[in-house]
């Protein structure tokens, strides 16, 4: 696939070769202006019209009598405008800015497919909690080549950030369980070493976080261990993560509902197969 010349240009300030080397070695790093004012301003846009019109995907996720308001949303970028105007939106901060060149320098990879969209909005006094857990067993993938990024469009304070355990994407998968219950509905009871305590014992784990300003964003491997807290009385969090795949992923159906979910996907797409399909389409590299 063709690209514009200067989303290279602009990937390569963003993710230098030692940020690379960074990625690559902590699983988590900050990417300091990848998108432009304009961008963020276009991307708050589609966040602020989701928030006014979710789809049938979205979740509540802050708890029973949270000041505040969590609430996320997931795979709209290919929706039709009159369902979701900010479908638009959110395909251009996706396919038309340097996040995929990004995406494929600190993959290492040579191609770049986008797998999903996710809005997650803590409104100002959200206490409840992202805990802490890995994504990639909540999805329905193998491979080692794939990168999300967490892009806020407000100004995000340390204490409010993601934050990682540096060198966690390297093993092993720990067992995602649900937020709100702590119930095993993916892989079965003692299927998945259990994820350690980490907050009872903080200094003891490589915790890396970043106060971010809009523009910035931070990428992370999806089994690197990540969490994040509320969020201040009088700040609101508005934020846009986008997941690619590059050149190892393969499909791994599984028996249970993954999260997001993609229905009737294993009847077309087999186990072990490229992730070759409309729905994962191909922004970098040659053409299938």
């Amino acid at each position: 696939m063709t690209r514009a010349p200067h989303l290279a240009r602009a990937a390569f300030a963003v993710a230098p070769d030692d940020l690379v080397a960074a990625f690559q070695r902590d699983g988590a790093v900050c990417l300091r202006g990848v998108l432009t004012p304009a961008e963020v301003e276009r991307l708050a846009r589609g966040i602020d019209a989701n928030l006014a019109t979710p789809s049938p995907r979205a979740i509540v996720a802050s708890r029973p009598g949270d000041p505040g308001f969590f609430i996320e949303d997931f795979c709209n970028w290919r929706a039709d405008a009159p369902s979701a105007p900010f479908a638009a939106d959110y395909r251009a901060t996706a396919i038309d800015t340097a996040l995929p060149e990004v995406a494929a320098r600190l993959m290492q990879s040579r191609t770049v497919r986008l797998y999903h969209d996710h809005m997650l909005t803590k409104e100002p006094g959200t206490r409840t909690p992202t805990p802490w857990h890995q994504d990639q067993p909540y999805y329905n993938i193998d491979g080692r080549q794939n990168v999300s990024f967490w892009i806020p469009v407000d100004p995000v304070r340390r204490a409010s950030t993601l934050e990682f355990i540096a060198g966690s994407h390297l093993g092993p998968w720990l067992m995602p369980r649900t937020f709100m219950d702590h119930q095993a509905k993916w892989f079965p009871e003692g299927s998945l070493a259990e994820l350690p305590d980490i907050e009872a014992s903080r200094g003891d784990f490589p915790i890396l976080g970043w106060a971010l300003e809009p523009g910035d964003a931070v990428a992370f491997h999806m089994l690197t261990l990540h969490a994040a807290g509320g969020v201040d009385g009088d700040r609101r969090r508005r934020v846009f993560s986008l997941r690619y795949l590059g050149d190892d992923i393969t499909h791994a159906p599984r028996r249970w509902k993954t999260s997001p979910d993609f229905p009737g996907l294993a009847e077309v797409l087999p186990a072990g197969a490229p992730m070759r399909h409309e729905i994962f389409p191909l922004l970098i590299g040659a053409p299938d």
